[in-house]
């Protein structure tokens, strides 16, 4: 059964802390290598990626989590 467009898009959740998200992409076996200031390099599957830690506060908002998203789509990750 295929669901609709509108039942794929899940919303996207604020307040996801950037720690369970590097520990995601280990667990996927990501490389995760730290860039100058906060940047974070994350290379899976053949496909790299260049994040911001956020700070001060621990937690990523919309936009990082949408980019995390597609990231591991490309990488070949699908829930």
């Amino acid at each position: 059964m295929a669901l609709s467009r509108k039942h794929q898009a899940t919303p996207v959740r604020a307040s996801i802390f950037w720690s369970d998200i590097e520990a995601l992409f280990r667990a996927f076996g990501a490389e995760i290598s730290e860039g100058s200031g906060s940047r974070v390099r994350v290379a899976l599957n053949g496909v790299r990626a260049v994040f911001h830690r956020p700070h001060p506060q621990k937690e990523t908002d919309k936009g990082a989590v949408k980019s995390v998203r597609r990231f591991l789509t490309e990488a070949g990750i699908e829930p």
